[in-house]
């Protein structure tokens, strides 16, 4: 008998009482050899789902209760290996199942696909011009806090983000930029433009 077997044996009988430090130094002996039986069943459309460590940790996390607790006995090293090599195997079954219908439904981006994908459109130089007069409207009549507001607004921020960084109330700036709205409305109306 080797000083391995020997170990392993100490081990398994520190095990089976349920102690937890022998429940962590045989997750590491055990490790290496269990990701290869995972790495060796992912095909290459899994590889981007989980890879080997995630389904040995995973099914390792929920054996160390079980440890834990003696809720498992083995005869001998064997019968561990055969035990952890079958959760192992599990979990991987199981993980394959919740990714196989979004692995059905994913499919790789073609050209013929691109074709589809709706092209950011990018204003004429004359909408361009329109749109630059048509915000020299709107703020010329604007005090400077509220330009500031209309900016913010413009850049996209939200009105909690432009609370935060203006010092107003959100139910503050959503009426000063309804105001704002209704005055160019009033001002500038259909006829106007």
């Amino acid at each position: 008998m080797t000083t391995s077997e020997t170990s392993l044996d100490s081990l398994l009988v520190k095990l089976n009482s349920g102690d937890w430090s022998a429940a962590e130094v045989v997750f590491q002996r055990f490790e290496p050899y269990l990701r290869m039986i995972v790495r060796r069943q992912i095909t290459g459309a899994m590889q981007s789902k989980f890879n080997s460590s995630d389904i040995v940790q995973s099914a390792w996390a929920d054996l160390l209760q079980g440890f834990r607790n003696g809720r498992w006995r083995f005869e001998d090293v064997g019968h561990l290996q055969a035990f952890l090599v079958k959760a192992t195997q599990n979990r991987f079954l199981d993980r394959v199942r919740q990714q196989r219908t979004p692995l059905e439904h994913e499919r790789a981006l073609t050209a013929a696909d691109e074709s589809q994908i709706p092209h950011h459109r990018t204003p004429r130089a004359s909408q361009e011009v329109r749109l630059v007069e048509l915000w020299s409207e709107i703020t010329k009549t604007c005090s400077e806090p509220h330009r500031v507001l209309l900016e913010l607004k413009r850049q996209g921020k939200s009105l909690s983000e432009i609370a935060a960084q203006t010092g107003y109330h959100e139910s503050s700036i959503r009426r000063i930029l309804y105001d704002l709205a209704r005055q160019f409305v009033a001002s500038n109306g259909p006829d106007k433009r």
